[in-house]
């Protein structure tokens, strides 16, 4: 039914157009020419402006909100709808059918042909559009276009809402539906009752109640409150649109308003319903996928042991890996030997365990993969780093890790012999250096330099020999010291020894290296001493020649004589400074000598002498010096004095000459001139005084210092001081005299022009105009206010100028004039303020007049118009015209709500000018009274017309419904009556049963509007008694035509239904049946792999088989369902054909069940045994390397070679083992096989049978030839004692043989060194007693050898025996006869044997 096309036949879609299509009212406007007319419609037409707005605004959104599924959207309803292809495209999304393709242009031609395939596409979907044509959606009428959008809403959204109640199953459906859908979600929550979908939706708890019923953790429901509406709205639609996804239709300024638009509203609800509806859904399909999951639990806990196990193994590798690759060894032989030991108890012990698990995991793996086809699951990929594959990488990587290691401790013990012989050849060095640097030290310790200059020259050349010496030999140190570098960055374990020796050896260097240099110092500081000591010569000789130019007593007798004098006395000085800085020099560089430590060139006091005589003939050269130049300077004081004295009474002269000569000046401009002049000279009087003073202090120093010429100073002094003071009286005399008549001359202009602005403030305040209207009185009102203010403003200014008369000057304040000026001024601003003050009072009172009386002709005039219409007016019976004349009085209520207004604010504005007795108060009152009078009688007037127009226009909606719905109640009649089942196919069976689902919606629309229209009639009979039978016998009609089309439709149904089943029941087994038998030829195959890949490729295949079996099980327990409701119809079925049918459905099912589990059991023991071959073939490699390095091995000849290759045979060993264990979990596994009765079962007898001899024999092979290496190593040790034991015999017995030195020595001294012999004979006893064991215990060719070695010690012992011998020399010389004896006999004995 949901996907069926229903015939909509919607009463309210209908009227909309209806509504829409009635003829323009142009004519109207044309005929009626009065004011009031064109004011009421005009009133009308903003009201229905302002509802289509709203209705644009919101279908526009809604149609985007569709459009954006294929990218697109428009911007404005009317246009972009007018070319037909939006709307085609609008239609497919909403229907999820194909329209015709659009024509392409932008003719308007080709829009009609576009719009006529929509509007085709509606017609065919039952969709009933009268008057609407694609003429008037191309033209972008706007009443039309908003009208279909409803229809295309109502069709597509509304029509397909069905609520069912719980109390009575009662079935509603579009507006009634969504209504009772909306009041059982808000059910319980306070303040919200939703009875409409106007104003029960305008404060917005509403919207938020059906979010939060729904989604509770997305509103706060109880923090709301109705009377914050707009804040409501606004988070509702937000929430909506960011959480919801539903777009935002609605504005809060749309809802929240007196009259809501109820489509709008209704398709922005409709939004809520769909999305609630399918998240519902939702929640269904989520439980049962819950019960698919609960299917998967078990073979994801067997994932997750093998995970487990796989992050275990691979950490232990990664640890070990990481153990192992350390490169850090013991810095000594003992340590890096127990690395050794640590490194093969890993490789015997602790990675076979490992390798067992590593095989573990790889059975565990394949077990999970039969589980999950087993269970008709996907198979199982172990997530990266967690594949066998992977496993065996790092496995890889660790065993390259051992074999690093191995060679790196091999190295190590390389590395530590090599440094072993580093440090002998370093300790040899070291020994011929210490000894050369002692030599050269006693050499440079000697100081030799003789007490003359010849004789130092002589030293400096001898030692200057010695230092190129000691320079060739620092390369030999160097040497050394690479040496012991060499051996510090090897890491020696005794390099604590070595760098002490290097250390010693670089102190001798070093300290030689600074002997050296000392001697060398020493011989410059005697050649510099000397020649220091002759530049105090030359100095000395200097000093005297200048003294004698310092003695003169010419002194200048003028200023300009003295400037030249000092001028080249500064010569002079700059000399002795030059001077002076070089005898610094020579005495610091001559004191150096007397304050250094050890070695002094010189007696300290001989040099301490020198130094004191030239600095005592520098220091008197200074003060002969100064000297003169103090006479030099007060010299030229005393005529500098004198000369600026001269100058300063001539400045003074001149200055009072300028005083006395300038007047007072005749206005301000003049006297203002005159101070600024007397400004500049007082600067210049500030300015010479500090120069003045200056000289003065300067005369005073002269007579104190008392030199020579002082005469007449004081005197000249006392005269210039009494000038100045003349000089500064006559200027403070004509500043006073210039202040006072400015003061003057800025009182009098003050007073002028005030005197003058008061002048014109007066003659504004005192005009008799007060205006002649509204306009002009407020403009004057306005104006006569910035007057005051200006006037105010003033008082300061009055207020200032007395003040500034009070201050002025005696003889100014005195004049007569000045008082009377004075006095006009204050009495001129009293009048002023006095007539402003009455003039506002007087405009206040005229404006308030204008503005009553021109409020009181407004208010008449409206009344005069609505009274004219209303006399004129009567209520029509049509109901077109009952709308419209409604529609002018809904604009009516809105005008006289503003009167009413109007009309308060002049009783308000009369009662004022009565209390304040205003001169027209009767005039005034009578006004009030007239006006209040014709409000009264309007009011009621309009009210009675109210009366009459609401019944009639209830009258006529009623009989127009009746009309509409009787007609849509006869056209479903008709379409039933043609709906019949004329064939056996299936297709023709659900084409009749999509349009009969259709009309079952279409009637299910229509019901509630038949109980509301039953409801209305007998309110409307109750109304109006006369025309009761009017009103019910077209409802009476409608019932009938109901319950006759109620009675169609369900004996059409009943006819269609079996017929409908039986065949789709028809169709669904014959394609099962087919897929059957296709199924069951291939689960039948008796295909076996060939090796490990086709193996996992028939698995995967035959799992992907198991899916599809899966799939179709559903298909399968629904015919069998399908099966029992069509035995449970009364209709006459072919039951013994249909349970032949589902017999063989039965049987095949089963078979094919069985089929594929026993093909399944046959692919995995294939795969398995593959797996087994894969890791014989593995193990088999091992065997054939291990028999390969058996095969070609050979005994060595020396001892070092024999330990070689004992540890290549350990490591070999220890590699075996660890193949072995492989082995053996390959034979285990192969066990298991056997025992778990595989297709291959001799086959993996015969192979584990193999590997195990194989191994067996390997591990024989190898234990023999370590046992013949263990031997060979034991005899080479033994031959190796026997020739260096008979090497030491030998040297000794050369020593013993040796009688030269018997006859120089002495005896004492001879006995000595025989006992010192005898204790070395008695620390190798215990080697003479080693050797004799192993002669024991070998072979006769290896004893001839220590035999040998004894007869050469028994020899040894023989040389000794001419000396004379104490009695503890005697015993062990019979012991060792005894050892020889025993030995010999011995190797007698097995040559007899």
């Amino acid at each position: 039914m949901a996907n069926a096309s229903p015939d909509l036949d919607n009463a309210e879609a209908q009227r909309q157009l209806n509504n829409n299509n009635r003829p323009s009212s142009s004519g109207f406007w044309e005929t009626e020419c009065t004011s009031s007319k064109l004011f009421e419609c005009s009133r009308i037409r903003a009201l229905a402006d302002e509802r289509d707005a709203v209705q644009k605004k919101t279908f526009t959104k809604w149609v985007n909100s569709h459009l954006a599924r294929v990218s697109c959207r428009i911007a404005d309803l009317y246009n972009d709808l007018r070319d037909g292809c939006m709307l085609t495209r609008l239609l497919e999304v909403l229907s999820g059918e194909l329209l015709p393709r659009p024509t392409r242009g932008r003719m308007r031609i080709h829009c009609l042909e576009n719009v006529d395939k929509a509007l085709q596409f509606l017609k065919e979907q039952r969709v009933h559009l009268e008057n609407v044509g694609s003429h008037d959606i191309v033209d972008g009428n706007h009443r039309l276009t908003l009208g279909l959008m409803w229809t295309i809403i109502l069709r597509f959204q509304i029509q397909v809402i069905k609520i069912e109640t719980e109390d009575n199953r009662e079935t509603r459906s579009a507006k009634d539906a969504l209504l009772l859908w909306c009041q059982m979600k808000t059910a319980g929550y306070p303040e919200v009752n939703i009875q409409n979908f106007t104003t029960c939706w305008r404060d917005g708890l509403a919207f938020n109640a059906l979010i939060h019923k729904h989604r509770s953790d997305l509103i706060e429901f109880h923090k709301l409150t109705r009377s914050n509406a707009t804040h409501n709205l606004q988070q509702a639609f937000n929430i909506a649109e960011q959480h919801l996804g539903l777009t935002k239709l609605l504005d809060p300024e749309d809802v929240n308003t007196e009259n809501p638009d109820e489509k709008s509203i209704i398709t922005y609800v409709v939004s809520y319903y769909h999305y609630f509806s399918k998240m519902k859904a939702l929640i269904v399909e989520g439980k049962r996928v819950g019960k698919v999951l609960d299917n998967c639990v078990e073979a994801e806990k067997i994932v997750n042991r093998y995970e487990a196990l796989a992050s275990d193994l691979l950490d232990w590798i990664e640890k070990t890996i990481a153990v192992i690759s350390n490169q850090k060894f013991a810095n000594s032989l003992t340590g890096v030997q127990q690395q050794l030991q640590a490194f093969t108890t890993y490789c015997t012990i602790e990675k076979p365990s490992k390798f067992q698990e590593k095989g573990n995991l790889e059975v565990l793996l394949f077990t999970i993969q039969s589980k999950l086809r087993a269970n008709n699951q996907k198979p199982y990929v172990p997530h990266d780093g967690k594949l066998i594959s992977d496993i065996n990488k790092a496995w890889e990587r660790l065993e390259k890790a051992e074999h690093e290691r191995g060679v790196a401790l091999r190295k190590e013990l390389i590395r530590q012999e090599k440094l072993e012989l580093l440090a002998q050849c370093f300790d040899h060095k070291t020994t011929m250096r210490q000894a050369w640097l002692n030599e050269n030290q006693r050499l440079v310790s000697q100081d030799n330099f003789g007490y003359d200059l010849p004789a130092v020259e002589a030293a400096m050349k001898k030692h200057e020999a010695i230092e190129a010496d000691i320079a060739s030999y620092e390369e030999r140190i160097g040497v050394v010291m690479e040496l012991g570098a060499e051996i510090e960055a090897e890491g020696y374990y005794d390099i604590r020894r070595i760098l002490a020796r290097k250390e010693n050896i670089l102190g001798q260097w070093s300290l030689l290296k600074e002997l050296v240099a000392g001697r060398r110092t020493r011989l410059e500081k005697n050649l510099a001493l000397q020649k220091t000591f002759q530049d105090m010569v030359y100095m000395i000789d200097w000093m005297e020649d200048t003294q004698v130019q310092l003695l003169s007593k010419d002194f200048g007798k003028h200023l300009l004589e003295v400037d030249d004098l000092l001028q080249k006395h500064s010569l002079q000085e700059a000399d002795i400074a030059v001077q002076a800085e070089r005898v610094e020099t020579l005495n610091t560089s001559a004191l150096k000598f007397t304050t250094i430590e050890g070695y002094q060139p010189c007696d300290p006091q001989v040099i301490c002498n020198r130094v004191n005589h030239v600095s005592t003939c520098l220091e008197e050269l200074k003060q002969l010096a100064d000297k003169r130049r103090d006479e030099l300077e007060e010299s030229r004081q005393l005529w500098a004095f004198f000369q600026e004295l001269e100058e300063s009474e001539a400045w003074i002269r001149e200055k009072s000459s300028i005083l006395g000569a300038q007047g007072y000046g005749k206005d301000l401009s003049s006297v203002l001139k005159l101070l600024q002049k007397h400004k500049n000279l007082a600067g210049e009087l500030l300015a010479h005084r500090s120069l003045l003073q200056n000289t003065m202090k300067r005369g005073k120093q002269i007579l104190s210092d008392k030199s020579f010429g002082t005469a007449g100073i004081q005197e000249r002094i006392m005269e210039v001081k009494g000038e100045w003071k003349r000089l500064e009286d006559q200027a403070a005399q004509r500043l006073g005299h210039l202040q006072e008549a400015l003061n003057f001359f800025q009182f009098s202009t003050e007073t002028d022009d005030l005197v003058a602005w008061l002048q014109d403030a007066y003659r504004l305040v005192s005009s008799e105009d007060f205006g002649h209207d509204e306009y002009s009185t407020q403009s004057l009102l306005k104006k006569h206010r910035g007057v005051s203010e200006a006037v105010d403003k003033h008082r300061m200014h009055v207020v200032a100028l007395r003040k500034h008369m009070v201050v002025l000057p005696l003889q100014y304040r005195e004049q007569e004039e000045v008082q009377v000026r004075m006095g006009e001024v204050e009495q001129l601003y009293t009048e002023v303020a006095e007539v402003a003050v009455l003039r506002q009072q007087w405009l206040h009172d005229a404006l308030a007049v204008y503005r009553m009386f021109s409020e009181v002709n407004a208010c008449e005039l409206w009344i005069d118009e609505k009274e004219q219409w209303l006399d004129k007016m009567e209520i029509p019976e049509r109901l077109e015209d009952v709308e419209m004349v409604a529609h002018r009085f809904e604009s009516l209520d809105q005008e006289m709500n503003s009167l009413m207004g109007r009309i308060l604010d002049v009783n308000q504005i009369v009662q004022q000018l009565l209390d304040g007795g205003h001169p027209s108060s009767t005039e005034v009152r009578g006004c009030q009274d007239h006006l209040n009078s014709r409000w009264n009688s309007i009011v009621e007037l309009v009210e009675q017309k109210k009366d009459q127009l609401d019944s009639m226009l209830r009258l006529q909606n009623y009989l127009l419904e009746c009309a509409e719905i009787k007609s849509q109640i006869q056209d479903k009649r008709k379409a039933i009556d043609a709906t019949q089942y004329m064939g056996s196919d299936l297709g023709g069976v659900m084409a009749l049963q999509r349009r009969l689902s259709t009309m079952e919606g279409a009637l299910s629309v229509l019901e509630p509007k038949l109980l509301h229209l039953q409801e209305e009639a007998e309110h409307m009979a109750t109304a109006h008694p006369g025309r009761a039978m009017d009103v019910l016998v077209p409802f009476d009609g409608i019932s009938v035509e109901w319950e006759e089309l109620k009675r169609t439709l369900q004996g059409c149904e009943d006819s269609l239904m079996v017929a409908s089943r039986l065949q789709s029941f028809i169709q669904d087994l014959d394609s099962f049946l087919t897929w059957l038998v296709q199924t069951q030829t291939a689960a039948a195959s008796d295909q076996l792999p060939n090796d490990l890949e086709e193996a996992e490729k028939l698995i995967n295949k035959h799992a992907a088989l198991k899916e599809e079996i899966g799939r179709y099980e559903e298909d399968y327990e629904r015919l069998q369902a399908m099966n029992e409701l069509l035995e449970s119809e009364e209709a006459p079925l072919p039951q013994a054909a249909l349970q032949q049918w589902l017999q063989k459905l039965d049987v095949g099912w089963n078979k094919l069940l069985e089929m594929w589990e026993s093909r399944r059991e046959v692919l995995v023991q294939a795969h398995i045994f593959h797996l087994f071959l894969r890791d014989v073939k593995q193990a088999e490699s091992f065997l054939n390397n291990q028999e390969s390095a058996l095969a070609h091995v050979e005994l060595p000849t020396t001892v070092e070679t024999v330990e070689a290759a004992i540890k290549k045979h350990k490591d070999f060993t220890t590699t075996m083992e660890l193949n072995l264990h492989r082995i053996k979990a390959v034979i285990e596994a192969g066990e298991s096989l056997i025992s778990q009765s595989n297709i291959y079962s001799d086959r993996i007898k015969e192979r584990i049978d193999t590997l195990a001899n194989r191994g067996n024999q390997n591990r024989e092979l190898a234990q023999q030839w370590l046992e013949k290496l263990n031997d060979q190593w034991e005899l080479q040790r033994f031959l190796q004692d026997c020739h260096e034991l008979g090497d030491w015999v030998c040297e000794k017995m050369l020593m013993a043989k040796d009688s030269s030195r018997d006859e120089t020595q002495k005896l004492h001294k001879k006995w000595l060194k025989h006992q010192a012999f005898m204790a070395e004979l008695a620390q190798n006893k215990e080697w003479l007693d080693k050797i004799e064991k192993w002669i024991l215990s070998l072979r006769l060719s290896v004893c001839e050898g220590g035999v040998a070695a004894l007869s050469r010690w028994v020899k040894l012992l023989e040389a000794h025996a001419a000396r004379p011998l104490t009695t503890e020399d005697g015993t062990y010389q019979q012991h060792a006869g005894k050892h020889y004896t025993r030995a010999k006999a011995d190797v007698t004995h097995q040559r007899w044997e």
